[in-house]
């Protein structure tokens, strides 16, 4: 997949192009059915099946302090992107100068005439220009006018387990809701880790360089890898989780991993840490994380963040939490074997 960084890093009569717009947070199964049709209307018209996206993301720049949580990076979207076998992305770069333009110069100047686009896919919902003003009957007049077609692409829905109890008391039908971002964020603040990967098609993961912490897990036995605080991926509920972490090699590590502050300890400010578990013996020594970037990868929730009275108690259930974390992965292996 080629990955151009700006308008001007399209190569000269590099279309004609069957083009996709959006932000694509999470690159979830609604992206992933528009980038199916994309990819289909492509090969249709012999042409290149190309994704426009911006970053950073049009709401940190429209509402920075007020704005909902990003659920991937720029990276693992570009990956995720790429997967899909799409020909090329577009990674504009976003501004509140940017903002300002027309839908028809957006059209005009990014669309038809560096990508040749002959057919745009979009969703209903898709906004163009400035203060959205080029809603889905502005673009087909676009198209109209500038040579091409427009081919607006059905939501995906599914079950919301959620609504399926009302009260305590179960509902008559759990109600059918809109794949979308929104409804991921609310099943990772929630902890919900198999809802979020079941509406991503894989697990929600963070990536991040590994820092230097206060060494706690270290003198219980339990040194963990601790995310910067500018790792990238939208941070889930306060609690400990099964997961993985893969190093800069592409090693999967079976990892238990903790996210929140640490309640039994005062002053913890709040942090992802993974502790690989069962690592080789002849490695343990040698296991060094710090400096690298890597992944880290949420499967399911054990249990939310507790205070416990003493040190005994908390590294009794750390025990716990281990032994629940190598059963879980150890299941999700031989499923995906």
């Amino acid at each position: 997949m080629i990955r151009w960084r700006s308008r001007d890093d399209i190569t000269p009569g590099f279309g004609p192009s069957v083009v996709t717009i959006g932000n694509f947070d999470g690159v979830h199964r609604g992206h992933q059915h528009v980038f199916d049709t994309l990819l289909e209307v492509a090969a249709e018209r012999n042409a290149h099946s190309v994704v426009v996206t911006f970053d950073p993301h049009p709401a940190l720049v429209h509402r920075p302090e007020s704005h909902p949580g990003v659920i991937m990076g720029l990276e693992d979207k570009l990956d995720a992107l790429e997967s899909t076998r799409i020909d090329a992305v577009l990674v504009q770069p976003y501004s509140l100068d940017f903002a300002q333009l027309t839908p028809e110069e957006f059209v005009v100047d990014y669309l038809v005439k560096p990508l040749e686009a002959v057919c745009l896919v979009i969703g209903a919902d898709v906004r163009l220009g400035r203060d959205n003003t080029g809603d889905l009957n502005a673009i087909r007049a676009l198209g109209d006018k500038h040579g091409f077609d427009v081919l607006v692409v059905a939501d995906v829905v599914g079950t919301d387990p959620s609504t399926s109890l009302r009260n305590g008391t179960p509902a008559a039908a759990a109600t059918q809701r809109r794949c979308s971002s929104t409804w991921i964020r609310s099943c990772l603040e929630a902890g919900d880790m198999r809802g979020a990967a079941g509406l991503l098609s894989r697990n929600h993961r963070m990536r991040g360089e590994v820092v230097h912490g206060a060494a706690r897990g270290r003198e219980l036995g339990y040194p963990t890898a601790n995310l910067s605080s500018e790792a990238s991926g939208f941070i889930p509920a306060d609690g400990v989780y099964a997961g993985w972490l893969i190093d800069e090699n592409g090693t999967r590590w079976p990892t238990a991993i903790s996210v929140g502050s640490n309640p039994t300890f005062e002053g913890v400010s709040r942090q992802v840490e993974a502790h690989v578990i069962d690592r080789p013996k002849e490695d343990i020594e040698d296991f060094n994380l710090y400096g690298q970037e890597v992944v880290v990868e949420f499967v399911e929730r054990l249990r939310g963040m507790v205070a416990y009275r003493g040190i005994d108690a908390l590294v009794a259930q750390m025990d716990d939490d281990v032994e629940r974390s190598r059963e879980i992965l150890a299941k999700e292996s031989r499923e995906t074997v």
